[in-house]
């Protein structure tokens, strides 16, 4: 994938954009304002609703495409073409009682509709996204048409183009199967959510903390880029939109302050792609992953808590590491910002945040939690700006309780009372000082979420022909044997088998995609060799994000290449350097789940595999930079690689063998410090 298959998902816009830059800025807020209310009082069948959104969706991929790319490079036709696309979506609605009796029996209109659907969603893929998701599906399409002429195993009975047709755009097998589902509801809410907040002001928030808290230790500024995009991680779970956000501010910075500009765009990439793992919001995978295996997101949260604060001090480690290595300080202490401050300035902007954390972990769905969290963003913005305009401080803190108040009345009238407050404060906002440029920042939260959510929705839509063809066929039976048979004796190599699977789709298309086309070949095979349900799919989810800082196609490093100025091929080699130690996680869950709170472990064991993490993650960090408290020879590297690997291993004594070789190395280099004549 190049960059260019996500300019169109980055590219501001708003009211002063031309008409058809009106236009499009409209129906995005309209678009929101659909999802809002499916989320909120479900007026829809499941089958409508996602017919919708992906209607939505083909009509803001062509029209966006056509109101910021150059008119030669644009058909005319793409605007009367969405439209089209937005039409279609209709006849799912229209005639929703006659397509359930006539269930099977397609009427040429049907497979027409059905068709011209299916064309469209490639198209806008192919848009968005690159030719390498389209074509990776459009081999799928073509095995199920024409499997049956293939020999031995790779064959299957046969299916007419009338009855593929129905299968993968008529009913929930398709392009409207489960990942679609996902995408309009817990999906686009959350990144809405995070849309908000975004323009409320967390992003300066979370830059200001993490300024005043690690921006002035050695190597400062990268630092800085790895909290603050764990941080908003929590927030978007969008590993490009926080490089194109986060990283406008951080790559600059660490390239100012002596950073090479491939290391600082790396470091930003892989701290962006982090986000997707880090709770409570993580990543759309992880909504899809909880509806495809039938869990409680909250159990999904729960398994990615320790991976991702490894993940993240992997991140902070090598940055450290490197600091050292090229002798780069951190920023004054003088300059940087007063963290608690910021908090005390904005810490209001964190209470949404917390009633999300608070109501996934009480067990309510991701989707109410979404909506409560999402209603309550609103409430603040636009109560902040009548707040402003209020004197004294005793007559706001009583508007503040007042809001609560009514806020309260959820419990009894439901959503549908933060609704109306929320109508009554955008009416107030209409005729205060200050209330219009609110009001306008709202809506740009609105275009914004809509905007963001394209690539997911489009490519969730899109591999509903890859899920189609699989249960439609039952080729994810055959691939599943097929390793299973290579791996029987030895899991290492299944699980290497699918690492590869995972990276080299990685390669082409985005996690999305990724995750869903290799949960359904891979994942039920590491299943049947003994590996932990939700460990098998979070195995095949980190090797997922993982394959995004990989060359030569990594979307993240794509991404920061503009704002490090350097080609995004140096910027995916040192993302890789950077997550080095983050590939051994996902292995060390699978030979110890404890490591992912899996088969009810005790404090001592998820203790004990979380020791054995860091001290294998500051091993790996040794050997790929090559420094400690000195630079470390490649000799002293190999030894750290080995030590590192013997921890990781999970074999009888390699636990011993790790540990007394890491105390044995830690010898040497004190030695060799002391003998150099300077303290360790």
């Amino acid at each position: 994938m190049t960059s260019r298959s996500h300019d169109a998902a980055v590219v501001p816009f708003g009211w002063d954009k031309g008409v058809q830059g009106r236009a499009l800025f409209l129906i995005a807020i309209a678009f929101s304002a659909y999802q809002i209310i499916v989320a909120a009082y479900h007026p829809l069948s499941s089958q409508v609703v996602r017919a919708i959104h992906v209607g939505f969706m083909l009509l803001m991929s062509f029209a966006l495409l056509q109101n910021w790319l150059p008119r030669r490079q644009v058909p005319a036709l793409a605007w009367p073409v969405g439209l089209i696309a937005f039409g279609l979506a209709f006849y799912h609605w229209i005639f929703e009682a006659e397509l359930i009796v006539r269930a099977g029996d397609p009427t040429p209109l049907d497979i027409v509709v059905g068709t011209l659907t299916l064309l469209l969603v490639f198209e806008a893929a192919r848009r968005i996204m690159g030719p390498a998701l389209p074509l990776i599906c459009a081999v799928f399409f073509a095995y199920a048409l024409f499997g049956q002429y293939l020999p031995g195993e790779l064959a299957h009975r046969g299916y007419s183009f009338a009855q593929l047709i129905e299968h993968l755009t008529f009913g929930t097998e398709g392009i409207y199967g489960i990942p679609t589902y996902v995408s309009a509801t817990y999906i686009f809410l959350f990144i809405l959510f995070g849309a908000f907040l975004e323009q409320a002001g967390m992003i300066r928030l979370f830059t200001d903390f993490a300024l005043g808290t690690v921006g002035h230790t050695r190597g400062g500024p990268a630092k800085v880029s790895v909290v603050t995009s764990g941080l908003m991680g929590t927030i978007n779970g969008s590993g490009v939109a926080n490089v194109v956000t986060t990283g406008q501010f951080t790559i600059p910075l660490m390239k100012r302050f002596g950073y090479r500009p491939e290391f600082a765009g790396g470091v930003e990439a892989t701290s962006s792609m982090g986000g997707q793992i880090m709770p409570p919001v993580m990543g759309a995978v992880a909504f899809i992953m909880a509806e495809t295996i039938g869990v409680d997101y909250v159990e999904i949260v729960k398994a990615a808590i320790i991976p991702a604060v490894l993940y993240f001090v992997t991140a902070f480690w090598m940055v450290h590491l490197e600091a050292g290595r090229a002798g780069l300080h951190g920023i004054p202490k003088d300059e940087c910002p007063d963290p608690w401050a910021a908090v005390r300035r904005h810490w209001y902007l964190l209470l949404p945040l917390a009633v999300l954390v608070g109501l996934l972990f009480s067990g309510y769905t991701p989707l109410f939690s979404g909506m409560v969290g999402l209603a309550l963003t609103a409430v603040l913005i636009l109560g902040a700006a009548v707040a402003l305009r209020l004197t004294g401080n005793a007559l706001r803190a009583a508007f503040w309780i007042a809001l609560g108040i009514l806020c309260a009345g959820f419990f009894k009238w439901g959503i549908t009372a933060i609704l109306l407050l929320i109508a009554a404060l955008v009416a107030l906002c209409l005729f205060i000082q200050g209330g219009r440029s609110t009001l306008r920042l709202a809506a740009n939260a609105l275009a914004d979420g809509a905007r963001h959510a394209l690539p997911v929705g489009v490519a969730c839509a899109l591999v509903g022909v890859i899920i189609g063809v699989l249960t439609l066929t039952g080729a994810a039976t055959t691939f599943a044997n097929a390793i299973i048979s290579l791996g029987r004796d030895n899991l290492l190599l299944s699980l290497m088998l699918t690492m590869l699977v995972c990276l080299l789709l990685g390669m082409g298309i985005p996690t999305i995609p990724n995750y869903i086309i290799t949960s359904s070949l891979a994942a039920p095979a590491l299943l049947e060799l003994g590996v932990p349900l939700i460990v098998s799919h979070m195995f095949v989810f980190y090797f997922g994000i993982l394959a995004d800082l990989t060359p030569p196609v990594a979307l993240a490093a794509f991404a920061a290449a503009p704002i490090a100025g350097v080609s995004g091929m140096r910027i995916g080699v040192q993302a890789v350097r950077v997550a080095l130690a983050g590939f051994v996680v996902p292995y060390m869950a699978v030979y110890a789940p404890e490591l992912m709170l899996q088969g009810d472990p005790d404090a001592a064991a998820v203790a004990w595999i979380v020791f054995k993490a860091l001290v294998a993650i500051g091993l790996w960090g040794v050997a790929a930079i090559g420094y400690l408290w000195q630079p470390v020879s490649w000799p002293l590297r190999i030894w750290a690689f080995l030590s590192a690997l013997c921890l990781v291993a999970a074999l009888p004594i390699t636990d011993e063998i790790g540990l007394i070789s890491t105390a044995l190395l830690l010898g040497v280099l004190i030695w060799q410090k002391r003998r150099a004549g300077a303290p360790a």
